[in-house]
Formats: C-alpha cells, structure tokens, sequence
C-alpha cells in the first residue's frame, strides 16, 4: 500500500497499520509463515546437502517477510516467487497474492503477478510429482500428472486472488459510499446554516417592519397628544373652553391611538393563529392568513384618509395646507399605506422640531406613480416647544418603506430654514 507511517499512526496503529488488531495480525500470520519456512526450508537444504540449519534460517528469514504484506504487497508476493522452487513459502505466497488483489495496485500488475505465480506452482507441482511417480514406480496415466500440477496452482492462486478481488472491491465500495455520505452531511449542515441565517434575515426584517409600524402608529397620535397637553396647559386658566375642548381632542387621539394599537397586535398574532382578546369581548381564534402582510394591507389606512390626517394636525394649532394634483384612486394596498405613513411621519417630525411653523402637503397623481411632499417652514419665534422625544428612526423607516416599493425618497432642510421630505411610488397597473 501506498499509506505512511505518519498517517497510519494518527489513525490509532503503529508504523504503516491503521489500527493495533491490524499489526497483530500480521504480526500472527508472519509467524505463522516463518514456522513453515522453517521446516521447509530444513527438509529441502537437507536434501540438497546444505544442512538444516541454513534452511532455519533461511525459512525465518522469508516467512518474516509477510509482516510487510500491507505496506509492500508487490515485494511479499515476489518474494514468495523466489522461494517455490525451494518447495516453501505456501502461506507467504497464499496471503500475499490476497494482499495484493486486495490493495491499490493497478490491476495489469496484479494479473502479471498472479500468472507468474500460477505459472511457478505448476512447474513446481509437475516436477514434485514426477519425482513421486518416478520414485514410487507406479503406473499413471499420461495426463494425471499435468492435470493434478494444473488443479494445484489453480487451488494455491485463484482463491486468493479472487477472494481479494472482491474484498478490495467492497473496501472501495464501503469507501466511497462514507465519503458520499459525508459529503451529503456536509452540504445538509451547509443547507442547514443557510436556512438560519435566511431565518435570521426574516426575523430580523420581521423586526424591523413591526417597529416601523408600531412607530408610525404610536409616534403620530401620541405627538399630537402631547401638543393638544401643551396647548391645554397654556389656556386652561385663561380660556376654559379652549381648554375643554383641547381636553376632548386629547381623550380622542388617545381612544384612536389605542384603536390603532390594538389592531397593529392583532396583525402581529394572526399571522400564528394566537387567540385575540378585545375589549368586552369574548377570545375568539383569528384563522392564519396566507402571510402577515395581507392582513396588514387590509387594516392599514389609506390616502382617503389624508383629510382626516391633515385635520387632526390642524386641530393641534398647525397650520397645514394640502393640495392634491391629478386624478386616481384605487392605488394597491401597499402603496396607498406607504404613501399616508410618509405624510403622516412628517407630519409628526413637523410636530416635534417645528412647531407651530407653516406646513405644506403636496399629493400628485400622475401616470404610472403618484408623489407626495411634505415641507415645513422654520419654527415661529417664540413658538411653545413640546419636548417631543425623537429616536431618529422616522426618516429611517420612511426611506425603507419607499425603497421596498422601488420608490425614491429625498429629505433634508431647505434654504429657508425649515425642512422637506419628498417620495414618488411606482403605481402597479
């Protein structure tokens, strides 16, 4: 085989072997072959005139050989073609030909080997039983001795060569089907970890769309809230029915607001079947939609209710004027919904850094999109300022949800000191 040391000892065994029962093995069958080297190799020195101790040796020698059976298989076999005219060697040459069929050498090399030794236990079998029949005097027929030589080198050298044929072709096998298999386990943990982090970019978009929602939800009719709170401090002893009525503004707003809210949590637990419990009302189970989202389009306002949105900023002391070009209706869910959160956020951004300064919102309807404007001018001197916390996460959300629909979105301050927030939607047809 072809496999180092180094490798084989980081596997668990010493030297070229995998594994410890491995090196015993050999270890074993070596012994085994130097036995029958041994006696061998005593009985045919003797013969010879040699003396017996010379074939011990020699025996010992040759049968140690199969201990390298795993690392020089091609060597072991050769080795064992060396010593059959010796009559020895029958368990060296038996296990290293299944050795060899059994391991990575190429396959012409293999069958040179094995014809090789085939081809040596026949001359060798022909010539030891010619001896016999010539020694014993018997009468054979002509063909019993080459079919007997025959029958003998195809019982020491095709059982061991086939039997490793199909051991080395079911190793390969086995081999192949684990590195498939690892492979398939590798690209089930790279599936795996793709499908998390797409989870994770869900779940973080999912995030990022519920706070823009509960932003633009909460963020307006609580800023309004706040105004109306300011207004009301500063007329409740001068004016009390301003004051009043400012009171009921902010009772409303506050009643919307939480109208609103509930609704926003209601989108969020229908899209898991979770029971919603509304106010003196039994727990029903909202079936699951198809996705969040439809639900969400649904229940979201829409450019009808501009007025309204206007009005309500009107009621707070702004001075807000709106205008409406072209002609349309009917826009998708989405866009109309994109469209009323942009005015709305900046309306409510007019609420917090500018207030009591002029507003302006523009609608255009045109062919194939439909834009919106919102401008304010500076915040009047001597002004009331509401202290209107600001996350910095309205312009933010604005921009993504204009660019979610393929829209452009531009905001910044104007020349005049106040500022302006524009966007243009693509309208389906």
């Amino acid at each position: 085989m072809t496999t180092t040391g180094e490798e084989h000892r980081a596997a668990g065994g010493p030297w070229w072997w995998q594994r410890r029962r491995s090196a015993v093995l050999d270890v074993g069958l070596a012994g085994v072959s130097a036995l029958e080297c041994c006696v061998e190799g005593a009985v045919f020195t003797d013969r010879v005139g040699l003396g017996a101790l010379l074939g011990v040796v020699l025996g010992l020698v040759v049968g140690s050989v199969l201990v390298l059976r795993r690392r020089w298989p091609v060597a072991v076999v050769l080795v064992a073609l060396a010593v059959s005219p010796a009559e020895m060697g029958m368990v060296l040459g038996f296990v290293g030909l299944y050795t060899l069929a059994a391991s990575d050498v190429p396959r012409r090399i293999t069958a040179v080997l094995a014809s090789m030794s085939g081809l040596g236990s026949l001359v060798v079998s022909l010539v030891r039983m010619g001896q016999h029949v010539e020694g014993n005097g018997s009468a054979m027929t002509p063909w019993f001795t080459p079919s007997m030589a025959v029958l003998m080198a195809l019982g020491t050298t095709a059982p061991p060569v086939l039997l490793g044929l199909y051991v080395g072709a079911r190793r390969r096998l086995m081999e192949s089907l684990r590195e498939r298999a690892d492979s398939l386990e590798r690209e089930l943990q790279l599936l795996a970890e793709r499908a998390e982090e797409r989870a994770e970019w869900a779940r973080g978009e999912e995030r990022r769309r519920i706070a823009r929602e509960m932003h633009d939800v909460v963020a307006h009719r609580v800023s309004l809230m706040v105004v109306h709170s300011t207004a009301l401090q500063a007329v409740a002893l001068k004016d009390p029915e301003k004051a009043a009525k400012n009171a009921a503004l902010v009772g409303d707003m506050g009643r919307q607001a939480l109208t609103e809210l509930r609704e926003m949590l209601g989108v969020m637990r229908a899209s898991s079947g979770v029971p919603v419990a509304r106010a003196a009302e039994p727990v029903v189970t909202v079936p699951e939609p198809r996705a969040s989202v439809l639900v969400e389009e649904e229940q979201g306002p829409s450019l009808a209710e501009l007025d309204e949105l206007v009005g309500q900023s009107r009621a707070a002391g702004m001075t807000v004027e709106l205008s409406v070009e072209g002609e349309g209706s009917g826009y998708g869910a989405r866009v109309e919904r994109t469209a009323y959160r942009v005015v709305q956020e900046a309306l409510t951004n007019a609420h917090k850094h500018a207030a009591g300064a002029a507003t302006r919102v523009r609608l255009a309807r045109r062919a194939g999109e439909v834009a919106m404007q919102v401008e304010n001018g500076p915040p009047p001197e001597g002004g009331v300022d509401a202290h209107l916390p600001s996350g910095g996460n309205g312009l933010v959300g604005m921009r993504e949800r204009v660019l979610a629909l393929g829209g452009v979105f531009v905001a910044g301050p104007t020349d005049a000191g106040g500022f302006r927030v524009s966007a243009v939607l693509p309208v389906g047809e």
